[in-house]
């Protein structure tokens, strides 16, 4: 019998082609990333303390002698449907320690899922909830894109945490508003959260239509229900350093950079990203004159958007104002996470 050959060695180390992306798939790739970096007693410590997950069977705990690592994993994720495991194997390619060809066909099963959708660059420098002048911005380090706002900085929020893998949720603002304020431990996550969505409907100032926008999702959060996608209003998309101030008193005509400003945005994961905006006349019209001037820019940005990979819904400000509106959007948001999830 002929010996394996350096090609044959080179082949058998080499990431395999993208499997069909299914929950058995990525249930296979997922175990075999775990099973094969981690000891038995290293992956209780995983699931439970770095991924904190919830251990489902409380007549039998994971450390039991009858349980393999296979086991283990299989009990943790049990039920669990594709976008769950999706989810899962994105914690794990960015969290974790799985190296190799393990994370090489992870990482391709995970890119071929996310084939023709969602964001390519990792979310950085999350600017949102401005209630006041608008912040002016300097880039400290021009090379990795680092900003500090050195003027009014009192009227915006700055979340400066890695955006997680599997989604910005309520609770994860709830834990960096924690930190942010300085609230006490002994403060429950509920009364945290409060005063969190105090914070950020104060930035739709007295505006009805996205107030409703914003109280109809708010909805989704009773109960405790904080692990699900926030939605985040005001979020700072481009950023122009002049005010329309400046640039009338300097003889130009708006800004070069369209839509300064989300109406609202909601991470579903680093990549898969929902904008949200409530259109009012302004958005087409001048005073009560249509312009196609501004309809030609709110679509041209649309589409910039879209090809960049995010999503775009709207609302229009005349149907938010009709008789039942409150159901209509939450119909709507009830579709959305049933699509994105």
């Amino acid at each position: 019998m002929s010996r394996p050959s350096f090609f044959d060695a080179i082949v058998a180390d080499s990431p395999k082609a993208p499997s069909k992306v299914s929950s058995r798939t990525f249930r296979s790739a997922i175990e075999e990333a775990l099973i094969h970096t981690y000891t038995r007693s290293d992956l209780e410590t995983v699931f439970a303390e770095e991924l904190k997950l919830q251990w489902p069977n409380p007549d039998q705990q994971p450390s039991h002698a009858d349980y393999s690592k296979r086991d283990v994993i299989k009990t943790y994720t049990a039920g669990w449907d594709l976008p769950h495991l999706v989810a899962l194997a994105r914690r794990i390619v960015a969290e974790l320690e799985v190296t190799g060809i393990l994370l090489d066909d992870l990482t391709a099963l995970l890119n071929e899922y996310d084939r023709g959708g969602g964001v390519g660059t990792p979310a950085k420098n999350l600017i949102f909830a401005a209630n006041g002048p608008k912040p002016e911005l300097v880039l400290r380090d021009a090379v990795n894109n680092d900003i500090e706002i050195v003027r009014n900085g009192e009227f915006c929020l700055v979340y400066d945490q890695p955006i997680p893998a599997d989604g910005l949720t309520f609770s994860n603002l709830i834990d960096w508003w924690r930190a942010r304020q300085g609230i006490a431990d002994t403060v429950s996550a509920r009364d945290v959260g409060r005063d969190l969505h105090n914070r950020l409907r104060n930035s739709l100032g007295g505006n009805p239509v996205e107030l409703l926008v914003f109280d109809t999702y708010a909805r989704r959060y009773k109960g405790g229900h904080f692990n699900i996608p926030a939605l985040i209003p005001q979020v700072y998309l481009h950023y122009d350093p002049s005010t329309q101030l400046t640039r009338r008193a300097a003889g130009e005509s708006g800004s070069p950079l369209a839509r300064q400003r989300m109406d609202f945005l909601i991470l579903f994961s680093s990549r898969h990203r929902v904008v949200l905006e409530v259109d009012g006349k302004q958005h087409y019209a001048n005073g009560d004159t249509a312009s196609p001037a501004l309809y030609s820019e709110m679509v041209a940005e649309d589409r910039r958007l879209r090809l960049s990979g995010y999503e775009v819904y709207r609302f229009g400000g005349a149907e938010l104002m009709k008789s039942g509106a409150d159901t209509m959007v939450a119909e709507f948001y009830d579709q959305l996470s049933e699509r994105m999830s």
